[in-house]
């Protein structure tokens, strides 16, 4: 492998299947729902997760450092909720998420936790901007809301989304993956993993 060999990494926690099935079904049925389908894509149940931490590409020469630093992340369990939807970014989206709430703040302190572990020991700095807890269920292609930021204003004021499924649920590890990108949509290879205590009381 070349020495300037990189890889697309992030770090998140998975819901459990059941919970992850469930929110693709919602999702298929915002898109059944639309009057237009062109450009909604629903990902597939098994590669919904909560991202942590994006890092981006990375050298593949720190993957072994930033595997020994998940490890060193074991945190007590934390009970989340399934909140409202979100368009990500609000003007002119290209994904349909839903917030997830973290009543006792417990994930933000994970968060910041896996955050620095993971800048101590590469050259990645964690965002400035405030952790915003949700999981992506659509991506969203050019043209779905018609053309230009009006456009995709109204399409969406037309088209209101169905309640999103009641949902709590207990996430058993982070996780630090690996993205791949292809024509057809990113897939994820789990390079380590960090098991979460019991939920503590």
């Amino acid at each position: 492998m070349s020495r300037g060999a990189s890889a697309r990494l992030f770090v998140a926690v998975d819901p459990p299947l059941r919970v992850r099935e469930e929110l693709a079904d919602w999702a298929r049925g915002v898109t059944v729902e639309a009057r237009s389908r062109a450009g909604l894509r629903v990902l597939a149940a098994p590669s919904l997760h909560l991202t942590l931490c994006f890092l981006g590409s990375r050298p593949v020469g720190e993957i072994d450092a930033l595997v020994a630093a998940i490890g060193d992340c074991a945190e007590h369990a934390c009970e989340l909720s399934v909140g409202a939807p979100l368009w990500l970014p609000t003007r002119r989206p290209r994904a349909l998420a839903v917030e997830i709430h973290d009543r006792d703040g417990d994930l933000a302190r994970v968060h910041e936790r896996v955050g620095g572990a993971l800048s101590n020991v590469s050259g990645w700095q964690p965002e400035r901007r405030r952790f915003r807890p949700h999981i992506t269920l659509i991506r969203v292609g050019r043209g779905a809301f018609g053309t230009g930021r009006a456009g995709s204003t109204r399409a969406r004021g037309e088209q209101p989304l169905p309640a999103t499924p009641w949902l709590t649920f207990v996430p058993e590890a982070i996780v630090l993956y690996r993205s791949w990108l292809a024509p057809d949509g990113a897939s994820y290879e789990a390079l380590a993993r960090s098991e979460l205590g019991p939920v503590a009381r």
